[in-house]
C-alpha cells in the first residue's frame, strides 16, 4: 500500500490523474492480485466529516495505491506517464 497527496490539495487534479493510470483499476476494495487505486475522499471515507478526514490526513489530493503483481517497471511507467 502506498499514499501519496499531490501538491496543491486539489480532488479534481487527483480524480484527473486516477484517470489517466492504464494499470492501476480504481477500486475502493483494495485487496487484491492486481494493482488498484482510490481516491478516499470521495470513496473509503467519504461519510467523515471533512474536518475529521483532514485531521486524519486523508486530504482531497490523497491517491491511495494497492500495488500487484504486474512488472515494477511497467507500474512505475505507469504513474510516470499518469503524473506528467
Amino acid at each position: 500500500m502506498v499514499s501519496f497527496s499531490i501538491k496543491g490539495d486539489s480532488m479534481s487534479e487527483a480524480h484527473a490523474i486516477m484517470e489517466k493510470l492504464k494499470i492501476f483499476t480504481v477500486a475502493e476494495s483494495l485487496g487484491g492480485v492486481e494493482s488498484l487505486t482510490c481516491h478516499p475522499t470521495t470513496m473509503t471515507h467519504a461519510a467523515i466529516p471533512e474536518a475529521e478526514r483532514h485531521a486524519a490526513g486523508v486530504v482531497d489530493s490523497l491517491i491511495r495505491l494497492s500495488v500487484g503483481v504486474e512488472d515494477a517497471e511497467d507500474l512505475i511507467e505507469d504513474l510516470k506517464q499518469a503524473l506528467a
